[in-house]
């Protein structure tokens, strides 16, 4: 597990973030995370082979025909699908392969680490900005209430 100070290291020195698997589809949460990055002061490169632009920014095919060095590797990529694309972050020399919310591949974050990145695993690289850096409470996660009970709409 990442801990606070290298989630908080990585966010604050590295800026150029390529998202594998963006999509141009406005309410996937991958174009929602590029989104809150661009307005973060991210420069986004969408990696994606189905689209030339995304969120106005030139979209790539896969990682290798990247022009510019890219400093962490976004994947929204199933579990079973992450090998390939570490591989390929590894080739490209990125500093860091990030592991979405609900993407875990052991395997894959050891290979990156042992070949000298830094791997996250597990988690959203938007709502760990907005919890490190403030924010959390105006990207609509803060609903006002805290409880462990779930409301009684859903329990009808």
């Amino acid at each position: 597990m990442t801990d606070i100070n290298t989630l908080r290291r990585i966010l604050t020195k590295y800026k150029r973030v390529a998202i594998v698997g963006l999509s141009a589809d406005w309410s996937r949460p991958s174009n929602f995370v590029g989104k809150y990055l661009l307005e973060h002061g991210f420069e986004v490169i969408p990696v994606n082979p189905r689209y030339d632009e995304i969120l106005g920014q030139k979209c790539y095919p896969d990682l290798a025909t990247i022009p510019t060095p890219v400093d962490i590797v976004d994947l929204f990529q199933r579990a079973d699908r992450v090998p390939p694309f570490v591989d390929a972050t590894i080739d490209i020399g990125a500093k860091v392969v990030w592991m979405q919310l609900g993407i875990v591949h052991e395997e894959a974050a050891a290979k990156a680490r042992a070949a000298g990145l830094e791997a996250v695993i597990d988690r959203c690289i938007k709502i760990e900005y907005a919890r490190l850096f403030g924010g959390l409470n105006t990207a609509g996660v803060n609903t006002g209430v805290i409880s462990a009970r779930r409301p009684d709409v859903f329990n009808r």
